[in-house]
């Protein structure tokens, strides 16, 4: 199996917990096997902790990656969330509990041979997509397992598959993805090509592997790392303060003021 990048050492997507934790919703992530840390960010679960007085509002911010979740009360449930351009907002019921894998940028297409495109901005039912994924779901996960056997379950089905998938790691798709990172989003990968790839063929295989073009993964990254020092906007590339209050609410869905003073 060829080698992958370590996107993990340049990339730490961002999710923020429930606005309110204290008031009956708990979120928590977990490091996937140390042979998995290439391929997925993190699993993770949201769950009340006892039944709310109204539905909840969970909001998912940009960050580049794509998920694969279900509600561990009905595990015959399950979806895949492709890359985002915004922010997206689920109304959820009064009780859930929720369980998912967050892959890294390009790695679900990597493991799956599916193209990203097809599931960029919206959730489609894992069944559509990947039947044996949803099938052992469906048949592996009931509501009283705990979160280490979560993990258990989740590690051992994933070590299964990625033992016997082999990685078209390209060399031209990831050096342009590294620079994107290890330049926090701010520069312009198609104005700086690796050798042997034209701007079309670019922009196809980030299509495929992330979802989107380069300049929309780059917009997304430059956003991640303002929610690391969100006082230094003007050195990720945002005009003025006005385009990076507008690029943040587009992104997170509120204004960096009520974000990240919470």
């Amino acid at each position: 199996m060829k080698r992958t990048p370590n996107i993990r050492s340049l990339y730490l997507p961002v999710q923020p917990g429930p606005e309110h934790p204290a008031e009956g919703v708990g979120y928590q992530e977990i490091l996937p096997d140390v042979r998995l840390q290439d391929y997925i960010y993190c699993y993770w679960q949201l769950k009340t902790r006892y039944p709310l007085t109204s539905p909840f509002h969970y909001r998912v911010i940009a960050d580049g990656c794509m998920d694969v979740y279900f509600e561990l009360e009905e595990p015959d449930k399950s979806y895949v969330m492709g890359f985002t351009n915004s922010f997206v907002e689920f109304e959820l019921a009064k009780t859930f509990n929720y369980v998912g894998v967050r892959f890294f940028p390009s790695m679900f297409p990597q493991l799956y041979k599916i193209s990203a495109a097809g599931l960029s901005n919206r959730a489609e039912c894992l069944e559509n997509v990947l039947p044996a994924v949803a099938k052992f779901l469906a048949d592996s996960f009931s509501a009283d397992l705990s979160p280490e056997n979560l993990k258990a379950l989740l590690d051992e089905h994933f070590l299964r598959h990625v033992s016997n998938i082999r990685i078209d790691a390209d060399s031209r798709l990831y050096e342009s993805i590294e620079r994107i990172l290890q330049n926090g989003g701010t520069m312009s990968v198609e104005k700086e090509l690796p050798q042997g790839i034209s701007v079309r063929q670019l922009r196809r295989l980030f299509e495929f592997y992330i979802g989107d073009t380069p300049k929309e993964f780059s917009r997304v990254v430059r956003f991640q790392k303002t929610l690391q020092a969100p006082e230094d906007y003007l050195n990720a590339g945002y005009y003025d303060q006005a385009h990076f209050i507008k690029e943040f609410k587009h992104l997170y869905g509120l204004t960096p003021g009520k974000a990240l003073l919470k």
